[in-house]
């Protein structure tokens, strides 16, 4: 019989670690914690794989701020350095990994520093931060390397461990060069870790550039959460209308519950939907690359609080062009990629709370990108929904995920999602309004629009904020645009146009309570599960029918 793994008690973690663990709730290390941790606080180099949400975070972590503390509390005084590198692939998952450590470090943050230069900030705003040699720095390669360039940053014969976090989406965002330049301005000796949610051949290549004689850590586990845990749904749709049509059932009926993420394939998309939802009176987000980085990270922050309930998110991989290189002549019609980040990630590493659905409402482009798109709901021991909306011309990409993700029995993990489309009927004639409202020029006002709003608030504000922190929650990131001319009857549903079978669970004109900046009743603090999203979120058709033919049960 295989011996338990070992708790983070066993682990000879400092005891300010072990308490800063308890206070995160942290009761027993996952997979990839109980594997690496041990293993990396030996001081071996570590090729860790792992699933999103499995917990990378705190099995590169502990072991850093281990070793830092180890350092610090040698009897031979040691002089302030930067002794840790944190390479992040976009500056949303940074400022998280900042946070994460921050939280584990939070009973010694008198002896441990830790500095964020994933901040759109110039250089020199900076420079002071890394005068002051904080213990660990965390930030894109780009970012990093151009502070190295300006001599505001050495680690030549200071840096004693080095982190990629999500290699694999280090390489796909075009960070390959500014590793490898990046890895002269390093020293001979040290210890490096390198986390990612797949093994490429890339990744491989990488793994015989920085790590020396590694470990490989894989635990055994599931690409993605059981069916007990996460329920997959494929909808296959007839036309881009039926789409939009079920969006709108499955929304304004309220058959979903909980907050939800959005998918989407381009921006023109995203903000297509957003202004789409504005029609029915829902309110929503849109998270793009075209966004400055802070208001993008004060959308996610928010969400996570539950401010928002709905994400229209692009998950678009910025394209593998060095940062360096001079940008070329634009053509005329080649306004698309304009403002992008190349720095930008939302369907990767990114922690949103209490996800109760992933709706796929454009087929994810690869498997990969399915599997970083639903990992953003179930994560932990919550349960969660994945909706993948399909047209004919996207079945080869569904049976490509399909037989990817297939089970141990060679059967589909997506399960077809039964509802009928007869009784939603009713709605179409709105469906068609509103998205007759939405047209390519609203969408494009809407682009400007929005970016025009961030950017003020992002900027101008920003001395404000910096003197009033408590103020940064009445900036929403909901509101309408109202680019297109919005309808005022398509807000409420009558009655006699919700189906029949409906009529008991349905709640379309539920009014939404207004936010005062205290977090919503049932709703715990430590990002626990909130009342609303127990139990399935999805109530589908089929099952709606069944319940409808019984009394209605008082809700809770």
């Amino acid at each position: 019989m295989a011996a338990a793994a070992p708790g983070f008690e066993q682990m000879g973690l400092d005891g300010r670690l072990l308490r800063a663990v308890a206070e995160l709730g942290w009761a027993t290390p996952t997979a990839i914690q109980a594997e690496a941790i041990p293993l990396a606080l030996e001081g071996r180099d570590l090729l860790a794989r792992a699933r999103t949400g499995s917990g990378k975070t705190g099995a590169y972590g502990l072991p850093l701020l281990q070793h830092l503390l180890r350092v610090k509390a040698a009897p031979s005084a040691v002089a302030q350095a930067v002794r840790a590198l944190v390479l992040v692939p976009s500056k949303e998952l940074g400022q998280q990994v900042v946070r994460s450590l921050r939280q584990l470090a939070a009973f010694c943050a008198r002896d441990l520093r830790v500095a964020d230069l994933c901040a759109q900030t110039d250089l020199a705003a900076q420079r002071p931060v890394l005068m002051e040699k904080p213990d660990v720095v965390v930030g894109t390669p780009g970012r990093v390397l151009a502070h190295l360039g300006a001599r505001s940053l050495s680690l030549r014969h200071s840096l004693e461990l080095l982190v990629l976090d999500e290699a694999d989406l280090l390489l796909s965002f075009g960070f390959g060069e500014d590793i490898k330049s990046l890895l002269c301005h390093l020293p001979k000796i040290y210890q490096a870790l390198l986390m990612s949610a797949t093994f490429s051949p890339d990744v491989e290549a990488l793994k015989e550039l920085v790590l020396h004689n590694p470990v490989t850590v894989r635990p055994p586990e599931p690409r993605l959460p059981g069916g007990s845990q996460l329920q997959q749904f494929a909808v296959r749709c007839g036309t881009e209308e039926d789409k939009f049509l079920l969006l709108c059932a499955l929304l304004k009926l309220r058959l979903l519950r909980g907050r939800a993420l959005l998918f989407v394939g381009t921006l023109a998309r995203c903000y297509r939907l957003k202004l789409f939802l504005e029609q029915f009176g829902i309110p929503a987000c849109a998270l793009n690359s075209e966004l400055p980085a802070r208001s993008r990270c004060h959308v996610i922050t928010q969400f996570n609080r539950g401010i928002y309930d709905y994400i229209v998110a692009t998950d678009e991989e910025a394209p593998a062009v060095p940062v360096e290189q001079p940008p070329r002549k634009k053509r005329k019609g080649a306004a698309q990629s304009k403002g992008k980040d190349p720095e930008y990630g939302v369907a990767r590493g990114i922690d949103f709370q209490n996800v109760a659905a992933v709706i796929n409402f454009d087929v994810p482009p690869t498997v990969e990108s399915y599997i970083h798109r639903v990992g953003r709901t179930a994560r932990a021991d919550n349960p969660g929904t994945a909706l993948t909306f399909a047209l004919p011309e996207d079945q080869d990409g569904l049976a490509r995920i399909e037989d990817a993700l297939a089970g141990e029995n060679g059967e589909s993990m997506l399960q077809p999602y039964k509802f009928s489309t007869e009784e939603i009927e009713a709605l179409r004639y709105r469906c068609r309004d509103a998205m007759r409202s939405v047209t390519k020029q609203a969408v494009k006002e809407a682009r400007l629009r929005e970016i025009k709003d961030e950017l003020l608030n992002s900027e101008k504000l920003k001395a404000y904020f910096e003197d009033n922190p408590r103020d940064l929650h009445v900036l929403r990131h909901d509101k309408p645009l109202h680019p297109a001319i919005v309808k005022p009857h398509l807000r409420n549903v009558p009655e006699y146009l919700v189906p029949p079978s409906l009529r008991g669970i349905a709640k379309p004109n539920l009014k939404k309570r207004k936010w005062l900046g205290l977090p919503r009743a049932g709703a715990s603090r430590r990002g626990g599960s909130t009342s609303r999203g127990t139990g399935n979120p999805l109530q589908s058709f089929k099952y709606a029918r069944r319940r409808a033919k019984r009394p209605a049960a008082p809700r809770s």
